[in-house]
């Protein structure tokens, strides 16, 4: 597997990038795989920290290839993703766009969330389309790069969730500029990195979001290459962050703040003594309980736990609300996942919980409507049910 390792800092180009911390032999995909363990590769995660802007970023990348091996299926499952693009949808309807360029738009979700406020031409770019049928959008396959070219009308670009995974951010942003006509719009939503790394949420910086682009950094990008900011709003104060932006040659350069280097590795470093605190509480609880344990999200969720030292020898399953995955085998590991539906014949079983942003949606459907009597291990404590 060739890396790709970055020498300068992806939002300045200054090669100035100084070692933060490293998490050894770490997975390299998220997902869940039928393929037996001993062919899962695992890479060390190393990340870095730029002494000039403080942007935290993972120096040695992973090949597209071996890290998106199928569709990108973020944001298709639960409650919390359904609202937010409806949230979303109701914030692009206020610039009023009359034709749409969506990037990634992979199952095009959001355009038949535009619906309600009227269909107009929407055309979605996506290395792997996976459209649900409710969809109106034209699919183009392929990626927003220099070979792309598109010959249609439009007005507004969109994305959404997409500018985190971007390997080199300010080259995107000036492509973007280069492809988009003064006056045109560009309208996106990011996940709130500084809100969820504050709050130790473990989907913050993996192999797929490499950069720490927090608000300083999305503002300093676009305005040095020529968007003005016209519109920004929160989705809840820890998911994520929409913003507008008009192509606008003339806009003024915005800088980045002085203070990014100390406050970024202060809550890096942070994050990861919470969770050699946090691994050493949940293992003493596990050997002290008698009870059947499980872990929640066949994710990145449960495989950081287990890369910073989870005991997993009393560990049943996986539990996992998404169909696709239950069955299989989360990558990286030897547990398989499971439906939460079987927690309903368990006595007092005991899950771990460490789902960020995400806790209170598992934790109300598995007391609500499967079992009241879940004991729930996180960060906050032992909690039984509600």
């Amino acid at each position: 597997m060739t890396l790709i390792e970055r020498e300068s800092c992806c939002a300045t180009g200054k090669s100035d990038l100084e070692p933060l911390y490293e998490f050894p032999s770490f997975p390299v995909f998220m997902g869940c795989v039928d393929q037996p363990q001993v062919e899962d590769l695992k890479q060390d995660m190393s990340w870095y920290i730029s002494r000039s802007s403080g942007l935290i970023q993972l120096k040695k990348l992973l090949p597209l290839n071996i890290l998106y091996p199928e569709s990108h299926g973020a944001g298709t499952i639960g409650l919390l993703w359904a609202t937010h693009h409806k949230a979303f949808a109701s914030f692009v309807n206020k610039s009023r766009p009359s034709a749409v360029l969506e990037i990634g738009g992979s199952h095009g979700i959001l355009e038949k969330e535009y619906h309600r406020f009227g269909e107009i031409p929407w055309t979605i770019l996506e290395p792997n389309p996976s459209p649900i049928d409710e969809c109106k959008a034209r699919f183009i396959k392929g990626f927003f790069d220099q070979d792309f070219k598109y010959s249609e009308e439009f007005d507004t670009i969109i994305h959404s969730h997409v500018l985190e995974h971007i390997y080199e951010p300010a080259e995107f942003i000036k492509h973007l500029s280069e492809f988009m006509n003064n006056g045109k719009k560009l309208i996106f939503s990011i996940p709130n990195m500084k809100s969820m790394l504050d709050k130790k949420y473990t989907n913050c910086l993996d192999f797929e979001h490499t950069i720490f682009i927090t608000e300083p950094y999305v503002e300093y990008l676009l305005s040095k290459y020529g968007f003005k900011l016209v519109g920004k709003e929160y989705f809840m104060d820890d998911h994520s962050i929409f913003y507008s932006f008009v192509r606008d040659r003339d806009v003024k350069s915005i800088p980045l703040p002085g203070d990014l280097y100390r406050k970024n590795k202060a809550i890096f470093m942070n994050y990861v003594t919470y969770y050699k605190n946090l691994i050493r509480h949940i293992n003493k609880y596990i050997d002290e309980s008698s009870q059947p344990i499980y872990v929640f999200g066949a994710h990145v969720f449960t495989q950081f736990l287990l890369e910073m030292g989870l005991n997993t020898e009393k560990v049943i399953c996986i539990l996992d609300n998404d169909t696709k995955k239950q069955g299989r085998r989360l990558y990286g590991t030897g547990l398989t996942v499971d439906s939460p539906k079987i927690l309903s014949v368990v006595i007092k079983p005991i899950v771990i919980l460490n789902a960020g942003v995400y806790n209170k949606e598992i934790r109300d459907d598995i007391v609500e409507n499967i079992n009241s009597d879940t004991i729930f291990l996180d960060g906050a404590d032992v909690t039984i049910g509600k």
